[in-house]
């Protein structure tokens, strides 16, 4: 799409408002590279950003290419955030630099909704070849960020990414009643090319792969835009 001489590019929205709205495109682009790392070392936060990743698939076009280092996802879990094991298809690595290339090949074959990776190491080079890789086409390509070594940030290298987060596990929702509330997630957007980073929290992915607000958040949301109607009026 042409827009006055700049070519829109398509874009995956999380379908709410308030992170769309934060984002240079109006959501993820669907022909970039994005990464993610969870924030802690614990499960809880890898968790979360395994299935913060997982609901982004949900919710892209097509098949999903899975490339992994060993066989610890747990298909139950993601389809619980949308992304039925119909739609996956997994591929094992044996090193970082035989995921990435699976990962280029999946990128360039254009008939996937999305391609997913988890390595240790990937330098801007590589980096680079997923984001040229990824680009005139609508697969996204999401990147897990694991540490290199015990106790490293494995966004502290440069990278090609259009958008880099960090995920943790938060407290639930509280119910009303005893019981176990929706998961909340910490999502914190350290970069994203054309616009600022930020930091919020929000409802984990439900089954149809679709975060939210929390109810608090929402209802002040929707106040402030009675309020700004109100003025307006």
């Amino acid at each position: 799409m042409e827009t006055g001489g700049f070519r829109r590019r398509p874009a995956l929205p999380f379908g709410v408002e308030a992170l769309d709205s934060r984002l240079a495109s109006g959501g993820l682009r669907l022909d970039a590279l994005h990464e993610v790392a969870a924030i802690g070392t614990d499960m809880a936060d890898d968790c979360a950003a395994t299935l913060f990743l997982a609901g982004i698939a949900a919710r892209a076009w097509g098949p999903v290419l899975w490339v992994v280092r060993r066989r610890d996802l747990f298909a139950p879990g993601l389809s619980q955030v949308g992304l039925s094991h119909k739609r996956l298809i997994y591929a094992e690595a044996g090193d970082d630099a035989e995921l990435l290339a699976i990962m280029e090949e999946g990128l360039r074959h254009r008939g996937l909704g999305a391609v997913i990776g988890e390595a240790r190491r990937a330098d801007m080079t590589a980096t680079r070849r997923l984001q040229l890789a990824a680009e005139g086409g609508r697969t996204i390509a999401l990147l897990m960020r694991r540490p290199a070594r015990e106790g490293s940030d494995p966004l502290a290298a440069p990278s090609a990414a259009v958008t880099r987060w960090r995920v943790a596990s938060a407290p639930s929702t509280p119910l009303p009643v005893e019981g176990v509330g929706r998961p909340r997630w910490r999502l914190e957007l350290v970069r994203q090319k054309g616009g600022e980073g930020f930091v919020m929290e929000v409802e984990a992915s439900d089954e149809t792969g679709r975060c939210a607000l929390p109810a608090p958040m929402a209802d002040r949301k929707a106040v402030a835009g009675g309020s700004a109607s109100r003025r307006a009026a």
